[in-house]
């Protein structure tokens, strides 16, 4: 879809008509301009309405600090202690203030909110929106912190943190609340949504012996996954997080607790499954599909090094050929990585394979690199391993067999499912300079295209490294899984991609007065203007390719139809419907056209 249809679709939707101006600014609603309220307010809650709201929520209401308060002076004990901490993302997770990225150069710094309301009960963020609504205050709603884009911190706000509810409850036979008579009994998990998805794994996998769709990272927000989309290592195989919501416990604006499925508030339910979090309402549990499980899941591992430009435009191309031919299936997801240094890092996964098989698979590319080895050099041989499935999450089997595969919870007392892969290493408090995405249409793998796009690629990496993520892109993948994801409101680019192209410049976590750590703003600068130019480069393969909300562009200038595509304009009456007076806001999340940009200015509505 191109944007002329979009807008035409926009346009027939009459509770939203004036979703577009020439500036790129929207303002669907007829109510005057409207400020919530700041500290520095005399309309900001007095003491004895915050003392109100603790009482209802059981205590649990938290003043907030700023994160690194303590690092005014960087030598002292409380800050190295910190600093020392800021690596581990279950650190971050159990801290209110604190994100999984400090910030995004020019765009947000990770802030605290004023309060936080450490909600243990639906009760509790029941009371939370309740009382925000009340008093005109900007909400914010954080379970596992890790939005690229700043959704899970503002300053000035009021923190709905679902992190103490993190209950997993496993199910034989779950039937949807009202669905008795037109729904079959299933397997499925129900997840409050403070749990991340490493221990969601360890229930449903380790412990379980079953299957659930969620993410790659595994110390993300289980609920927060699931309004993206959702994307996880096998999703070449088993479809997205999103389709595999079988039903939702979320706290709309008007403080009721609603089931959302698709046999009640099925509006509702389809918006949450890829609308974006964070704005049509707060999730308190979620329940999801489990599937039986493969005997082995596993990995293929190397890195190639070209002799020459010539020599890398070849081994892009070989790639392209290779994976077209031999891994556009569903078994095989995840990424290859080219780098601006003429090389090339493989890092597959893949599921329902035993390591023979897997093996066998690469063995046409492996001997087409022994016959030219005068144009590369095997830096990494690449390495195929199996490992039984139920094992896949699982601490102590990789303690014991592939210890350097993970970094543990390194705190005292902390549980042994607390670990992730060593790969994410770097993420726990990275501080972004750019971060580009696009799927990229499977058309793309035809025969007289692949050049194309491997001059694209060629191209694009001659400013900044760019990887394909071949598991969040759903071609490829079994027909019902396809057809399940058509029914969610994620971009309909995914049922086509072959892969989610993404390229980026970060760096270690940044924070403003904390000597030795402030960002460097012009180098950060100057990578954002080259991740841009990479991606110029391979938009010229795939124009209007849209982009994935979680893993985007700050700056994204066309962001509804990027994000949603055709969906937007059903999304936008669902807002509508269920938060007419926009109490929920993230950056541009749907509705957020009707905000300033920190969410605390109502804008006009513009006139024809």
């Amino acid at each position: 879809m191109d944007r002329r249809d979009f807008l035409k679709g926009l346009a027939g939707i009459p509770i939203v008509p004036a979703l577009f101006d020439g500036v790129g600014y929207a303002a669907a609603s007829a109510r005057v301009p409207f400020r919530r309220v700041r500290p520095a307010d005399a309309a900001w809650p007095s003491a004895a309405k915050w003392e109100k709201l603790k009482a209802e929520v059981g205590g649990r209401l938290i003043k907030l600090d700023p994160p690194l308060a303590a690092c005014k002076d960087a030598s002292s004990v409380a800050c190295k202690d910190i600093l020392a901490n800021l690596a581990n993302p279950y650190y971050i997770n159990d801290e209110p203030a604190y994100t999984q990225a400090s910030g995004w150069a020019d765009a947000w710094i990770s802030q605290p909110s004023v309060y936080a309301v450490a909600a243990k009960t639906t009760e509790d963020v029941a009371a939370a929106v309740n009382f925000a609504r009340k008093n005109d205050l900007r909400l914010v709603i954080k379970g596992g912190g890790h939005s690229y884009l700043g959704t899970s911190c503002a300053r000035d706000s009021l923190l709905i943190w679902t992190h103490p509810m993190n209950q997993i409850t496993m199910h034989d036979a779950f039937v949807g609340k009202g669905c008795n008579d037109k729904q079959a009994p299933q397997p499925a998990v129900t997840v409050e949504s403070g749990a991340v998805w490493m221990h969601a794994y360890d229930m449903v996998t380790t412990k379980g012996g079953r299957y659930v769709q969620g993410g790659g990272c595994a110390t993300v927000g289980v609920a927060g996954l699931i309004q993206s989309g959702g994307f996880g290592s096998f999703s070449k195989n088993y479809g997205t997080a999103a389709a595999g919501l079988i039903e939702a416990e979320v706290v709309t604006a008007d403080g009721q607790v609603r089931i959302a499925n698709s046999c009640q508030n099925a509006d509702l339910y389809w918006g949450l499954k890829g609308g974006g979090g964070g704005s049509l309402g707060v999730i308190t549990k979620v329940t999801l599909r489990t599937r039986e499980l493969p005997e082995f899941f596993g990995g293929a591992f190397g890195k190639i090094k070209a002799a020459s430009d010539d020599a890398f435009r070849k081994l892009i191309a070989r790639l392209i050929g290779f994976y077209n031919d031999a891994l556009f299936d569903r078994h095989w997801g995840e990424q290859i990585e080219f780098k601006r240094d003429n090389s090339v890092d493989i890092h597959m996964v893949f599921c329902g394979l035993d390591q023979k098989r897997a093996q066998e698979v690469w063995q046409p590319f492996i001997k087409w690199l022994g016959e030219s080895s005068q144009d590369f050099t095997v830096e990494s041989p690449l390495t195929v391993l199996a490992l039984p499935a139920r094992h896949f999450w699982d601490a102590q089997f990789f303690k014991k067999n592939l210890p350097s595969a993970i970094r543990p919870d390194s705190r005292a007392g902390a549980p042994e499912s607390n670990f992730y892969w060593a790969g994410d290493a770097e993420q726990p408090g990275q501080f972004l300079h750019g971060y580009r995405s696009a799927w990229l249409p499977s058309s793309l793998l035809e025969k007289d295209k692949q050049v194309r796009l491997a001059e694209a690629l060629f191209a694009c990496t001659r400013h900044r490294s760019v990887s394909l993520h071949f598991n969040k892109g759903l071609a490829g993948a079994p027909p019902g899984e396809i057809e399940a994801a058509k029914n969610t409101a994620t971009n309909p680019d995914v049922l086509g991609a072959f892969a989610l192209a993404i390229t980026a410049s970060t760096s270690p976590w940044t924070f403003p007065g904390v000597s030795g750590h402030e960002p460097d703003l012009a180098k950060a600068r100057l990578n954002k203007a080259a991740v841009d130019r990479c991606m110029t480069e391979l938009l010229r393969a795939a124009p209007n390719a849209g982009s994935y909300v979680s893993e985007s562009d700050f700056f994204e200038k066309d962001w509804q139809r990027s994000y949603w595509g055709a969906n937007y304009p059903r999304l936008a009456a669902i807002k509508k419907k269920y938060d007419p007076d926009g109490l929920f806001f993230v950056h541009h999340g749907v509705g957020s056209e009707e905000w300033s940009a920190d969410g605390f200015e109502r804008l006009a509505r513009m006139r024809s």
